[in-house]
């Protein structure tokens, strides 16, 4: 299995590959919109035998508390159902951490199944004095420290702070 940066000749697969890991394409057309509007990404495919069967994004996200933290959210990440539980989706969340540590982001978060994430250091994001936008159960909105110490700049008077993602994820 190769991790890789995603080309521009990639595009096309993954949507595919986003259409088909979702009930709907609401994920794919995230990742289009985003790649239209947003900078920084970090957007890696996996290739198995040279075809590429899974997808990770991470765009940034802002936080109540101090817009100058340099923050990203993973959504989405996708496998080609013939290819899960094959261990791509775990190799492309820590190389895309790895990619957000290179690129000196503080923080990511993610809205994801609380029995998946947790293995890559994840906790419930509200441990940490932060709170999802969106009214979501507290076990699914998750963040990492990648800088330690780092949310402790997000309590203000014993207030959860909001982290905020772009107004493409509207649509989802």
């Amino acid at each position: 299995m190769l991790i890789r940066t995603e080309k521009e000749n990639d595009r096309a697969v993954v949507y595919q590959i986003n259409a088909a890991a979702f009930e709907t394409r609401a994920e794919a057309e995230l990742v289009e919109a985003l790649r239209a509007c947003v900078q920084p990404l970090i957007s890696l495919v996996a290739e198995v035998d040279s075809a590429v069967v899974g997808h990770i994004l991470f765009s940034p996200v802002s936080v109540s508390a101090d817009s100058r933290l340099r923050m990203m959210g993973l959504a989405p990440m996708a496998v080609v159902p013939a290819h899960q539980r094959q261990g791509i989706g775990s190799a492309l969340v820590r190389a895309g951490l790895e990619r957000c540590r290179a690129m000196a982001c503080c923080a990511v978060v993610v809205l994801g199944h609380p029995e998946y994430y947790p293995r890559f250091g994840f906790s419930p994001a509200s441990r940490f004095g932060l709170r999802c936008e969106y009214n979501v159960p507290d076990e699914v909105f998750m963040a990492m420290e990648l800088e330690p110490g780092i949310f402790e700049r997000c309590i203000h008077n014993g207030q959860r702070c909001v982290v905020k993602y772009h107004a493409a994820f509207r649509n989802v």
